[in-house]
């Protein structure tokens, strides 16, 4: 087996069916993962016989031929990621479902599983029954399956048609092999003009909710969307990340494709490169979202509603921002000329509020954007600048509260997914992070990297977003060029040998974005 990562780019199999139309199956998957920048490899499974308008032949290859080619690609070619799409038979279900056992016994793969199966019309597309070696052998080696209606309904045998209904079929797939379950919404519609598809993972829902494309191109999206998050993963993405950059994909295909015109039936699925607008992206249904209970999440929201639209900053650009524990550097730091600062005291003692204090009283002596970290309420009663809230505080503190006092509110988010949710509240700023490892806090799972910043700040081109995380000044370029206006740093700044210089350089690879800002 050769190391994965002595190659150029991620190498994804896709272990499916051949579309003689090049709509679906490994044709469309092929175009997906070049469209991410991954190699793809495939072993088919079978050879379809079809156009725009039907599928006249299935031609399964035999299990030799099938198991060939498995066996040559691992050899030579170790993936990154899988996405298995059409197993023709019950034969070549148990051949896969064993090769993928002993292979992640030899190094974790992520492998996603589009159960082509059933189609539309709903003609079987398999030589005879597979659904129990499917459930029992295949399901248990997956990470992911990404179901259509028609395919959750044939796996759990649950009629499901509504959201409630959807929900607990997920859940019931799910507790069948232990793989998370995205339910793709093409095949119905619980909102007006709304495409929605239902994340499960065990321990929490999601929905991510698209707008309704008109058009007759969309041939392929299933075989697309799962080839996108396998992609994804290969690339490291988390699962969650992995299928909201998936359906944007999907998304964007359906949207920039629709004057395509190849054939006279339904036409493909465009493949038009990675999404970077914010319009492809679907909306994360969240807590407190008047949408929440027609999604079937009644039962688990807050009877808050949701709240949005907190305090606008005063630029785009927030320029240097440290983060520091103590009102000491603080007050070092202002007497610099560093407008943008937090406070992040992670180990209160009895006097954090009278530190607070101190901190507002500082702030308001030098004109500082002075946020403070996780205490909210104290924020408030001291009458502070701003709050800076993660992920895991959003659902206890008191959003309203702290828009009704004026405050502005910064949001810590790690991916795609963290930052779509974030935006929902609409937020004064978006911090994303960490973009590389750093010793103040273990952020190994949520590494984001300058390219993966930078797609994610195409899709806020006019909203303050904040980089932070391991960014020291050599890394500091490259963060800058993806299009962020603000930098935040803690030993970068509080460990460096000589923390005036070190301002006063940062100040300067941050140039044009600080000149942006009013007095940076």
């Amino acid at each position: 087996m050769r190391d994965q990562f002595l190659t150029d780019k991620s190498i994804v199999w896709t272990i499916a069916g051949s579309d003689s139309g090049g709509g679906a199956g490994i044709q469309a998957d092929l175009l997906t993962f070049a469209d991410f920048g991954c190699h793809g490899c495939s072993a088919i499974t079978a050879n379809t016989a079809q156009n725009t308008l039907e599928v006249t032949a299935l031609n399964a290859v035999p299990l030799a031929v099938l198991n060939s080619q498995l066996q040559a690609l691992q050899r030579d070619l170790f993936p990154a990621a899988i996405k298995i799409g059409m197993l023709a038979n019950s034969e070549q279900v148990l051949l896969v479902a064993d090769f993928l056992r002993r292979l992640k016994a030899l190094q974790s793969v992520p492998i996603i599983y589009d159960p082509v199966a059933i189609a539309t019309n709903g003609a079987n597309l398999t030589e005879g029954d597979i659904t129990t070696e499917v459930l029992t052998q295949l399901l248990p080696q997956c990470d992911l399956v990404t179901p259509n209606l028609h395919e959750l309904i044939w796996l759990t045998k649950i009629r499901a048609k509504d959201a409630a209904s959807i929900i607990s079929a997920a859940r019931q797939l799910h507790s069948m092999g232990g793989a998370a379950v995205l339910v793709t919404g093409g095949h119905s519609q619980l909102g007006p003009n709304e495409v929605s598809d239902l994340f499960w993972d065990g321990e929490k829902v999601d929905w991510f909710i698209g707008r309704q494309v008109p058009g007759n191109n969309s041939h392929g999206t299933g075989c697309s969307l799962s080839s996108a998050i396998a992609a994804c993963r290969a690339l490291g993405y988390p699962v969650r990340d992995a299928c909201v950059v998936g359906k944007a994909y999907v998304q964007r295909g359906l949207r920039l494709g629709a004057n395509q015109h190849i054939g006279t039936g339904n036409g493909p699925v465009g493949h038009c490169g990675w999404p970077l607008e914010l319009i492809d992206f679907p909306e994360v249904l969240i807590p407190g979202d008047a949408r929440a209970q027609h999604y079937g999440l009644g039962a688990q929201i807050s009877e808050q509603p949701l709240v949005s639209g907190f305090a606008a900053m005063d630029s785009q650009a927030l320029g240097l921002y440290p983060v520091v524990d103590t009102v000491g550097w603080l007050q070092r730091l202002a007497e610099q000329g560093v407008r943008t600062l937090q406070l992040r005291i992670k180990n209160p003692g009895e006097d954090l509020r009278e530190q607070v204090q101190q901190a507002v009283a500082i702030g308001r002596s030098y004109k500082l954007r002075l946020f403070i970290n996780d205490y909210w309420q104290l924020a408030i009663e001291c009458g502070a600048y701003g709050v800076h809230l993660g992920q895991e505080d959003l659902q206890v503190a008191d959003l309203s509260a702290i828009r009704s006092a004026g405050l502005k509110l910064g949001i810590s988010t790690h991916g795609f997914y963290e930052l779509l949710l974030a935006y929902r509240y609409r937020p004064s700023y978006l911090a994303i992070g960490a973009i590389y490892a750093t010793d103040t806090k273990d952020m190994s799972e949520q590494l984001q990297g300058a390219e993966k910043l930078a797609r994610m700040a195409a899709l806020l081109p006019q909203y303050p977003l904040v980089a932070i995380g391991g960014i020291n000044l050599q890394r500091a370029p490259e963060v800058i060029a993806a299009n962020v206006g603000s930098i935040a740093v803690v030993s970068a700044i509080t460990r460096a040998k000589d923390y005036k210089r070190a301002i006063v350089e940062f100040n300067a690879l941050l140039g044009d974005k600080c000149a942006e800002a009013e007095s940076c």
